[in-house]
Parts: C-alpha cells; sequence; structure tokens
C-alpha cells in the first residue's frame, strides 16, 4: 500500500493491533466479494499524525477506531445514526483499514483508550461495541432471559453485553469446545452444543421458560433466522447481528402470530449515553480478566495469510485472532 496523508480532517494511524472479524471469513471462503481496500475493521492504534484541522488529538495518543467515514451532515447522522448514512464507507470494506503499518482514519472517529486497556484487549472494543449496540436495540433489561444464537467472538461478547445489560439469564449455542468454555466464563447459564438433539433439548425448554430476547449472530447461510423465531416467546424481540451471504428462510407467519419484534442491527452509533463504543470500552475495562482468553492467536502483519487461515480453522481452537502490524 502507498503511504497514506491525512486529509485536514484525519489522522495518521499506527494500527498496534487489528482484529480478523467473522464477516472478513466470509469473502476469505469464498462466500462474498473480498474488500477493494486494505482490509480490517477493527483496529487500535497510536496517532502519528495530524491534519491540520484535527483539534484535541495529538501524536501518540492511544486511540479505538470507529471505523466508519460519513458525511456527518444528513439526516441520519445529525441523528446520531451514521451507520445509517447513505455515504457510509466502512474501513476495511469500503476504505483502507487497519491491516498495514499506516491508515487515514477521520479524527471523528477516535476513542482515547483507557490505561487498563492494553493494545490486544483494546481491539475487541469493536466487536464489543456490536454486541452493545445490539443489547440495546432489543431492549435487554433487568430480569429477562436472552438467547445468543453462535458463539463465535460477536455472540461471546453478547453474552457479556446481555449480563451487564442485566439480563438474568443467558443462554448461548456454541459448535466448538472452546466457545462453550468461554461461553460459560461470559455468564451463560446454558450452553447447547450446535446438534439435531441439542437443538430439540433447546426448543423443547424455550416453550417452558419463554426467550425474552433473541440475539442472532451465525449469518452466512444457517437456518438460525428461522430459529430465532421460532425460540422467541410472543411478543418478543430477535435482533439479527449475524452477515447473511444468501437469502435467510423466514417464517413469516410465525412471527406474525407471535406478533414478535424482528430488528437488524447494523454495527454501532452515537444515541446512548454513553455512546456504544464508549460503553463498550467501559464493558471491557470492567469484564478485562473474563474477556482476555477470548483473544486465541497472535500474528504479525507479514503472517497475516496464516492468520486468516487460523481464524477460518475453529478446529484449531481460535477464538479471536489478532494480527499485530
Amino acid at each position: 500500500m502507498p503511504a497514506p496523508s491525512p486529509d485536514a480532517d484525519e489522522v495518521i494511524l499506527a494500527p498496534r493491533a487489528c482484529g480478523i472479524c467473522g464477516s472478513d471469513l466470509h469473502w476469505y471462503l469464498g462466500h462474498g466479494a473480498p474488500p477493494r481496500v486494505c482490509p480490517g475493521h477493527e483496529i487500535v492504534g497510536e496517532v502519528v499524525a495530524c491534519g491540520e484541522a484535527v483539534r484535541g488529538v495529538h501524536a501518540g495518543d492511544r486511540v479505538a477506531v470507529e471505523p466508519m467515514a460519513v458525511c456527518g451532515r444528513c439526516r441520519e447522522c445529525r441523528a446520531g445514526r451514521p451507520q445509517l448514512c447513505a455515504r457510509l464507507r466502512i474501513l476495511g470494506m469500503q476504505r483502507d483499514g487497519g491491516l498495514a503499518e499506516r491508515v487515514a482514519v477521520p479524527a471523528a472517529a477516535l476513542f482515547a483508550l483507557p490505561a487498563e486497556l492494553d493494545w490486544e484487549l483494546a481491539a475487541l472494543t469493536e466487536p464489543t461495541a456490536v454486541a452493545v449496540h445490539a443489547a440495546r436495540l432489543a431492549g435487554i433489561g433487568p430480569g429477562q432471559r436472552v438467547l445468543v444464537l453462535g458463539a463465535g467472538s460477536v455472540g461471546l461478547l453478547c453474552t457479556l453485553a446481555a449480563r451487564a445489560a442485566g439480563a438474568a439469564e443467558v443462554w448461548i449455542t456454541a459448535r466448538h469446545p472452546q466457545q462453550a468454555g468461554l461461553a460459560s466464563q461470559l455468564g451463560a447459564q446454558r450452553v447447547f452444543a450446535a446438534s439435531p438433539a441439542a437443538d430439540v433439548e433447546r426448543r423443547a425448554l424455550a416453550r417452558e421458560q419463554p426467550i425474552d430476547v433473541v440475539l442472532e449472530t451465525v449469518g452466512g447461510t444457517a437456518p438460525t433466522l428461522a430459529d430465532a423465531i421460532d425460540c422467541v416467546r410472543p411478543g418478543g424481540v430477535v435482533a439479527m447481528l449475524g452477515v447473511f451471504t444468501a437469502p435467510p428462510l423466514l417464517p413469516a407467519t410465525t412471527l406474525l402470530v407471535k406478533e414478535a419484534r424482528l430488528v437488524g442491527s447494523m454495527m454501532y452509533d452515537r444515541r446512548g449515553v454513553p455512546v456504544d463504543f464508549a460503553a463498550a470500552l467501559g464493558l471491557l475495562v470492567s469484564s478485562r480478566q473474563q474477556v482476555a482468553p477470548l483473544i486465541t492467536h497472535r500474528f504479525p502483519l507479514a503472517s497475516v495469510s496464516d492468520a486468516f487461515a487460523a481464524a477460518a480453522d475453529k478446529s484449531a481452537g481460535a477464538v479471536k485472532v489478532l494480527v499485530t502490524p
């Protein structure tokens, strides 16, 4: 990549850690077109230069990146929903991302890192913000029972976010042993294996012990959206976080009869107090011993091919794989 130079409202960042996300693995595994830019959107790093209009940010600052470049002027941006901006460009997808030695980032997208977070833990900020946003959209509150479908890093962090929001009980489905162990550490009371027998057991329990909220985090070509609607109680909420690579089965009649609410959860926004990204940083600080084991692999930038291969091979124990430029 050519060395970037900052626009007036941008900084140049030296990424110190960048996570590989499940959405990255979709295109890596051939389920979608790869980005035509440098990948990587789970970015933390050190500011090395600032554009002439940047204020309040200085070289040497340790920051997490909310990986969105937006217009800042449209109705959605002004309402605190920049993820819905018609001109949205996501770093690592439509604009160069953090799997590089240097990257240009909008100064408005930076969040100062608390001293309690090292680079590796801080690299979990972006997926944690995804989980926080979904928990807020779904209205998770005290006393509720929550089911998380999928125990990748986002699903596991949804368990943490649900418990932090007050959920009395969290259930989760986990395909691999390392995911099941981490789910229990993060507060899941029931962990269901990915098997036909476990699915039957889970659905029977959901009828006996109603599920208030289902968080779907799998996407791809999985039948998890139909599963979520089947499991949620009448009047409950299904929040969809997973990126589907084919049109999913939608049991519309069941959704109608239950009067359940289906809500898409797109990244994070800035309407909450604190905003989703800041809330994620706070949650990581308070839970850093619990979340540290999610980071299972670390690779230098020169070994990025090995990093993607490890992230794609869950049988080797991968949960969150980091690249450290």
